[in-house]
């Protein structure tokens, strides 16, 4: 029997891991970055795989403590493989497979819990793959997991973290519960102490409203555990407050964790109940049986407040501690992003499976979820085949031809056929009272999103991040005497990451001009490669076209050297630039590059 499991464990997982090879690996380095956070963390990830240093960030020669160093250092390591250039020529592979490999092993993980311990039966086979499919098809992980920022590889460390700790409270044996609190540590190396907030919020709340909470809090064992955290996250933090002193503090502290929480920066602005809205979105198109599961799971703990029960049934209370700690504490923070959210999409697709498990054909309740759910699909059906009025909405200056590439390109055509085929199914299987309706359901989506997302994202690279390559290129071809470069306008940080110079990025403003000016004679920053020459008397300036028509920079004399969608490449003097920059400070203007710090990564 124990031989079984283990043969049916190996195939449930095998097949996990199929699915998420599918989702998550396939195709991911065939695009390039995506402005404007991605190439920050993939430039800073390649400054320390080609400059040696691995202490402390470093983007465009200014320091960048946005995040801690784990997904830097695993960004660095791919970059650092023999023939990098040659297997990962765009540089994305390497970037962004932290984030899939996280995304991946948690996927694992997930199936794994859920086919070791609540099921049995057929379950015990169907359950682990509907909800490792619950979470990788979230429209939120399929688009973070192939992104290169910490996010994703957040919710993979803290997820398996999570997951282990309840595992070890579930088990019988008494081995140690040292890698929960491992993985825990490597969370907090992610993106700081946030990751020991939502774990301490989530087990706190769970061992509250248990009876044996002394029994089950000794089994992790935290004060062995917590000092192994703080054996693996801490030391980096030490010695980077050593070594970089106030600057590190007020930047990474002050400003990325205690400012973004406490108020709203970057104009993240949003009203308390945010999240609910993007928990709805997140869970799309199952949404539905999420809260059904939330609500399974409250009345089955209240159920089992009243009656002894297997702890191993506890796993979706646990799921909802989980999900509501998440909930609960960035809607307080005054900083509110979609992104924020994809720590709670794990314990949501583990509530979707309760649901769907455990719910009869029989019951009024699966004939309200369905037809709920039939009617959500036929909604993004009639979205796609009425595209015409939302597509023309479309206004993005640096894709100004969106709306055609997308229907010359065949994707609004695809979307019409997949939606309203999995409508038609869903229908169908509904109407044969399919007891698998939900997996069948899902492996078309997987399907269906495999044909749809590669090339969306192919679209997106060619009409926004080709140019911005084109130009890189054409710049380390024709860059005179270490010129020093610069970008107005839009800013895009993917021009240092290709072009691999300093780049000084202005607003199209006079002030900028002026800016720009000052710039060159006073700030001077260090690049661990090729060291611009601020004395020569001309610099490259990137300037895209809306940008070009202000009358303050058409008037300056430059030669165009080319261009690349929205984007021209002149070569300006210095001498010129220097002249009517003069000409705008008697006019009034002034300087304000010192205060606005354009640059703050």
């Amino acid at each position: 029997m124990i031989l079984l499991n283990s043969k049916k464990r190996l195939i449930t997982l095998f097949i996990v891991l199929v699915c998420g090879i599918i989702i998550f690996i396939l195709g991911l380095g065939s695009t390039g970055l995506v402005d404007e956070t991605p190439p920050l963390f993939a430039a800073a990830a390649r400054a320390m795989s080609e400059s040696g240093d691995w202490l402390t960030p470093k983007v465009n020669g200014i320091f960048r403590f946005d995040k801690p160093p784990l997904i830097y250092w695993l960004m660095g390591f791919f970059y650092s493989l023999p023939k990098n250039e040659i297997w990962d020529s765009l540089g994305t592979l390497s970037a962004r497979l932290p984030s899939a490999l996280g995304s991946l092993f948690l996927m694992l993980m997930i199936g794994d819990t859920l086919f070791c311990w609540p099921q049995k039966g057929d379950k015990q086979f169907l359950t682990p793959i509907v909800a490792s499919l619950g979470f990788a098809l979230s429209p939120f992980i399929i688009i973070w997991s192939r992104t290169a920022v910490s996010d994703a590889l957040l919710t993979g460390t803290l997820g398996i973290s999570l997951l282990l700790f309840w595992r070890r409270m579930a088990s019988e044996r008494n081995d140690q519960c040292i890698s929960a609190w491992v993985f825990l540590g490597f969370a907090i190396l992610t993106k700081g102490p946030v990751a020991l907030v939502l774990a301490t919020l989530t087990i706190t709340s769970f061992l509250f409203i248990q009876k044996n909470w002394k029994t089950l809090l000794c089994k992790i064992n935290p004060k062995k555990g917590f000092l192994i955290t703080i054996l693996i996250s801490v030391p980096w933090y030490i010695l980077e407050l050593i070594k970089e002193g106030k600057i590190f503090w007020d930047n990474f502290f002050g400003y990325h964790n205690f400012q973004r929480y406490t108020s709203v920066v970057n104009n993240h602005e949003e009203p308390f109940w945010f999240f609910i809205y993007i928990m709805i979105l997140a869970s799309l198109p199952f949404t539905p049986f999420l809260f059904h599961g939330i609500f399974k799971a409250i009345k089955d703990f209240l159920k089992s407040s009243k009656e002894s029960c297997n702890f191993t049934e506890t796993l979706y209370t646990y799921s909802l501690c989980w999900l509501v700690s998440v909930l609960i504490f960035f809607s307080i923070s005054a900083t509110k992003l979609p992104s924020y959210w994809l720590p709670a999409i794990p314990a949501a697709a583990i509530l979707i499976s309760n649901s769907l498990i455990n719910i009869k054909i029989s019951n009024k309740s699966y004939l309200y979820l369905w037809i709920f759910n039939i009617l959500i699909l036929f909604g993004l059906s009639i979205a796609f085949f009425f595209s015409n009025i939302w597509l023309s909405s479309i206004n993005d200056p640096e894709m100004p031809n969106l709306a055609s590439e997308l229907m010359s390109s065949g994707i609004i055509f695809k979307s019409k056929l997949i939606f309203s085929s999995l409508t038609l199914l869903a229908i169908v299987l509904f109407s044969l009272k399919s007891k698998n309706i939900f997996l069948y359901l899902q492996i078309f989506l997987l399907i269906g999103q495999s044909l749809l997302m590669s090339p969306i994202r192919k679209l997106a690279d060619s009409s926004r991040q080709l140019p911005l390559r084109n130009i890189s290129k054409l710049i380390l071809n024709i860059r005179e005497g270490r010129e020093t470069l610069a970008m107005i306008g839009i800013r895009k940080p993917s021009l240092h990451y290709y072009s691999r110079q300093i780049v000084f990025y202005e607003p199209n403003t006079k002030e900028g001009l002026i800016n720009l000016s000052e710039r060159l004679n006073t700030d001077r920053r260090e690049n661990y490669q090729d060291q611009p020459d601020y004395e020569y008397n001309s610099l490259l300036v990137v300037i895209d076209e809306y940008s070009s028509q202000e009358q303050h920079w058409s008037n300056i004399n430059y030669q165009k050297i080319g261009k690349y969608g929205i984007y021209n490449l002149w070569r300006i003097q210095k001498s010129d630039l220097s002249r009517y920059s003069k000409f705008l400070l008697d006019s009034g203007y002034k300087s304000d590059w010192k205060i606005r710090k354009v640059e703050k990564f």
